[in-house]
This record gives structure tokens, C-alpha cells and sequence, in this order.
């Protein structure tokens, strides 16, 4: 019984790299050509992108782009540190995969209906996404203090 619990949580464990390795990489691929566009923009000077008025929706974008990609990175790393944890960090992936679609998602909506500076009403999203980070990073955390 014992060795079926184990080969159970082994393939648990697998199952959840696979799943991280997968987000993180497709993720990467898709906040890199983002950022690709934006600096596309900006670098053919497209005048409704470069506009003085839209300094805090561009802001927004490219903090979409940033956060984005490193919480793709973190996807990756993630599941590089599941070979170290004692148990599947479950609910450490599921906060992972929250965070990593709120915040930037976030800073993405938040970039419309920007008034006088401030973001639109999307930007509510980021600090739910930082919460649930912070929550993954704890369970992670305890996974490998086993």
C-alpha cells in the first residue's frame, strides 16, 4: 500500500512539471511576441502608440509584458522545483497559475480606460495576483521544508 502512495505522489509530481513546463514556455512565447509588438511600435513610431496621452497606457503594457514573462520564467522554475519537493505542492500550482493570468491580465485591462493618468478599473486585478503568488511561493515553501 505503501509503494502505491509513493508511485501515486511520483506521478503526481510528474504530471504537474509537465503541466508548469507547458504554461510557463507557451506563456513565454506569448508575453515575448508582445513584447516584440510593443517595441515594433515604438520603433516604427506608430503615432497612436506614441501619442503624449497615452504615456500610462503604455506604462501599463509593457508592465503586462514584464510581469508576464517573469512570471513565465517562474512556471519554469517551478517545476524544476518540484524534483526537490516531498509532496505536490497543489495549491502552490493552482495560485501559480492564478497569479500568472491575473497580473498581467491586470495591467493589460488596466490599460483601458485610463483617466488623468490613472488605470482603468482592470488594474484591481494585480494586487488579487500578488496575494495569490505569495500564497504559491508559502506553499512551496512548506513542500520543501518536508
Amino acid at each position: 500500500m505503501n509503494a502505491d502512495a509513493a508511485a501515486d505522489g511520483a506521478t503526481a509530481l510528474l504530471r504537474l512539471r509537465r503541466r508548469h513546463l507547458l504554461t510557463g514556455w507557451t506563456s513565454l512565447l506569448a508575453f515575448v511576441l508582445l513584447g516584440g509588438v510593443l517595441e515594433a511600435m515604438h520603433g516604427f513610431k506608430v503615432d497612436w502608440y506614441l501619442v503624449v496621452g497615452n504615456e500610462t497606457q503604455r506604462l501599463l503594457w509593457r508592465l503586462a509584458h514584464a510581469h508576464g514573462t517573469f512570471l513565465s520564467l517562474v512556471h519554469v522554475a517551478f517545476a524544476a522545483t518540484l524534483a526537490a519537493c516531498a509532496r505536490a505542492p497543489r495549491l502552490g500550482s493552482a495560485c501559480l497559475c492564478s497569479a500568472a493570468l491575473l497580473v498581467p491580465v491586470g495591467f493589460l485591462v488596466g490599460a483601458f480606460g485610463v483617466q488623468g493618468g490613472d488605470p482603468g478599473l482592470g488594474i484591481v486585478l494585480v494586487p488579487v495576483g500578488l496575494v495569490l503568488l505569495v500564497v504559491a511561493i508559502v506553499d512551496v515553501l512548506r513542500s520543501l521544508a518536508r
